[in-house]
């Protein structure tokens, strides 16, 4: 028996608007963010999906996206489970800070090493390494055993939490996973098979 695992990011929020480090803070969805949150849930229910169980963050911008996607697919009343294991990397120091703003403080190499290596935090905050260590241990535990029973469950969390869980369903390296983006509001779909090995993968562009 195999289920399936949508894993979504959030809709654009106010602060991926502003082009700010937004880690653990709060802001809230912009006008084309709830869209985005819509347009993914339209294209889950264009696939016929149903529903057994959703997961999300404590932050809002993950919570608002699922309620978007749970209207559209017509499962408003579906049993959810928030987290803060899902929540978005803590960029520590950064967050809040422009990003353009960082590397006239920091310079542009040291930023860039802060963003997209595995292993080097920011001051104060996460690496990409140290996210999946709360992400993966709580896949394996809360959400995995319901794929494995062949519940269909649904994700909708932040650009790397998500990217954690991609690293290890896909079997990729640090280096190759940080190169990879997660886009705004376009659902994953993984088939696993009864081993827990992915059985398929499609992303639902637009």
């Amino acid at each position: 028996m195999s289920g399936t695992l949508v894993l979504v990011r959030h809709g654009q929020s106010e602060w991926n608007l502003k082009n700010l480090f937004t880690g653990w803070r709060d802001p809230a969805l912009t006008e084309l963010g709830h869209e985005e949150a819509k347009d993914a849930g339209q294209r889950l229910k264009a696939m016929g999906l149903h529903f057994d169980i959703a997961f999300t963050s404590v932050l809002s911008r993950a919570e608002a996206t699922l309620d978007h996607i749970l209207e559209e697919v017509g499962q408003t009343g579906l049993e959810t489970i928030r987290d803060q294991a899902l929540n978005e990397r803590d960029y520590g120091d950064l967050s809040g800070l422009n990003k353009d703003d960082a590397r006239v403080k920091w310079g542009e190499e040291q930023v860039h090493v802060w963003r997209r290596s595995y292993d080097v935090p920011p001051p104060g905050g996460e690496s990409l390494r140290d996210t999946g260590a709360r992400v993966w241990p709580y896949y394996m535990h809360d959400m995995q055993p319901h794929v494995l029973r062949g519940e269909n469950v649904l994700v909708v969390a932040h650009g790397n939490s998500l990217r954690s869980l991609v690293m290890a369903l896909d079997g990729l390296t640090g280096e190759e996973i940080v190169a990879q983006e997660i886009a705004t509001g376009v659902p994953i779909v993984y088939k696993l098979n009864a081993d827990s090995t992915v059985a398929s993968k499609k992303v639902l562009e637009g």
